[in-house]
């Protein structure tokens, strides 16, 4: 029977903290770069030119329909082959979860876009506002006050997205699990932290996305 013993992992309480500050930080620039991203795109897609709106939705499907992990990869080892362009793996796995969250923040866009009463943008152009002051005046405020229990939960993907980092040898949480494993032999001990770590960033989260619905009216009441 397995004898359990944390005490051996106890002594990296710093590679684990190191870890989470990676972890965080790495997850606070992808959401703002992803969320900025998606927003271009989202209203890109709202155009009436096929010039724009075709390659906009190749690039959304193409993104959205391929596996996170494998981006990451072709980034780092694929796209530097391709264009002599040499890539660090944080400058590869940046743009690598900024062009997929920026695919599935685009679609939520331009989902709460088009659930807007187009009627009030009619009646707003009428009264001789301009397309851009109707899109960001009267639009998007009340398209983002549905939007945000949606974005909050892509954006919980986007952190759980970042333990595929260790792929590429980047210290966030799993990497340094996983280094502490090879030093204490302590694996079943080391990967039931990193499990506890991911849920205390998390639960947070969730119960703000909770709340959001709730207020929102998006949602059952928490």
């Amino acid at each position: 029977m397995y004898s359990w013993n944390f005490a051996d992992i106890a002594p990296y309480w710093q590679l684990f903290l190191t870890g989470i500050g990676y972890t965080l930080r790495f997850t606070a620039i992808t959401i703002a770069t992803g969320m900025t991203l998606g927003l271009v795109v989202g209203l890109g897609r709202l155009a009436h030119t096929k010039w724009l709106t075709v390659p906009l939705r190749a690039y959304v499907e193409l993104f959205r329909c391929s596996p996170v992990l494998v981006q990451l990869i072709w980034f780092y080892y694929a796209l530097p082959v391709l264009t002599g362009i040499q890539m660090s793996a944080e400058a590869a796995s940046v743009l690598a979860l900024t062009l997929y969250g920026g695919a599935f923040y685009s679609e939520l866009i331009r989902g709460g876009i088009v659930s807007i009463d187009p009627g009030q943008a009619e009646a707003a152009r009428a009264l001789g506002m301009r397309r851009f002051r109707v899109m960001w005046r009267i639009v998007l405020p009340q398209a983002f006050r549905r939007m945000v229990p949606a974005l909050m939960n892509q954006s919980i993907l986007q952190l759980k997205n970042t333990s595929l980092l260790s792929v590429l040898a980047l210290p966030d949480v799993l990497y340094q699990g996983q280094t502490i494993a090879h030093e204490t032999f302590r694996p079943l001990e080391t990967y039931s932290v990193v499990a506890l770590v991911y849920f205390a960033l998390l639960l947070p989260a969730t119960f703000v996305v909770r709340r959001l619905e709730a207020h929102t009216g998006t949602g059952r009441p928490a």
